[in-house]
């Protein structure tokens, strides 16, 4: 049987919030088969659980919030990401304030903190949503034109394509495709941190966002270099990122896809309207698990090994 996964124990990390500039702590614990993804808002008079879903999605400016109603988490995308990379599908997220810490900037943190814990198999099915027929979703034209396509596939692989019109971005690779079954995404993908220029980080801090930003957890940039003086990790990081994001906004979804994600200039908010888009159409996707691991695609079974 390929198993549900959580941690055998708890793991705690300390930073700011990178629009919110707070001081935030986390915690991650084990959670029970079934539960799914619970982010905890404990900073609060009484504490309040998010259950991550696609629905639970209420803004996707800068970043993916997710929501009950009565409390929000924001940023939560470089966190989920790391749990579909590892394969996480039952976890309580204790933080003790609106925003989850940024870390360096990308995924590799929270991977080392997952696996720090361990990772724990359980004896539930894992839940799959395959997707059967394609959906699309897709906005403007000509220049302005972007999507974002689930197609039918026998594992999970992703590709992107970004379009950025400035030096630093287009002298490095503008695609990548990262499937789960060939490659590792603690190696691949994981290292990838969130980029900005200088001129947008001065607007955005004028509106009260990009507080907790600097050199030591995102790529900056000015109108025709990268500032950061150790440079890029990857010689395409940037379009790495979108793929590590759309990973993390993917696997709001709740559950792991098997499916092939293609989109051209998407960000957070189309990856959050195309999971919609797959939910309004019940006959676009079945949910499946696998009672024998070696009939499931290959890189869904094996527990990703330490750094």
């Amino acid at each position: 049987m390929l198993a549900q996964r959580t941690l055998k124990t708890l793991t705690q990390a300390v930073g700011v919030g990178l629009h919110s500039g707070q001081r935030v702590e986390l915690t991650l614990k084990p959670a029970p088969p079934d539960t799914g993804i619970v982010f905890r808002r404990v900073d609060l008079p009484q504490p309040v659980d998010i259950v991550v879903s696609a629905v639970a999605v209420t803004d996707t400016r800068m970043a993916s919030t997710i929501s009950n109603g009565n409390a929000k988490v924001f940023t939560v995308e470089h966190l989920m990401s790391a749990c579909a990379g590892l394969g996480i599908d039952n976890l309580y997220i204790d933080i003790t304030a609106e925003e989850v810490p940024i870390l360096d900037g990308s995924a590799a943190s929270f991977v080392f903190l997952l696996q720090s814990a361990g990772i724990a198999l359980q004896q539930t099915p894992k839940k799959f949503v395959r997707v059967i027929k394609p959906v699309e979703v897709r906005e403007g034209e000509g220049a302005s034109t972007k999507w974002a396509r689930l197609s039918p596939y026998e594992g999970y692989k992703l590709s992107f394509e970004i379009d950025f019109d400035h030096p630093a971005v287009d002298s490095t690779g503008q695609r990548v495709e990262f499937d789960m079954g060939a490659g590792s995404y603690t190696r691949d993908i994981a290292r990838a941190r969130t980029f900005g220029f200088t001129k947008d980080v001065e607007m955005m801090r004028a509106n009260g966002l990009a507080m907790g930003g600097g050199l030591d957890n995102a790529i900056v940039m000015d109108d025709y270099k990268v500032l950061n003086t150790e440079g890029l990790r990857y010689n395409d990081e940037f379009v790495k990122h979108k793929i590590l994001d759309a990973m993390g906004d993917l696997y709001l979804l709740g559950k792991p896809l098997l499916a092939a994600y293609s989109a051209f200039r998407s960000g957070h908010a189309m990856n959050n309207l195309l999971l919609r888009e797959l939910l309004a159409h019940p006959e676009a996707y079945e949910i499946v698990s696998f009672t024998d691991d070696k009939t499931a695609p290959k890189g869904l079974a094996q527990l990703a090994p330490a750094w």
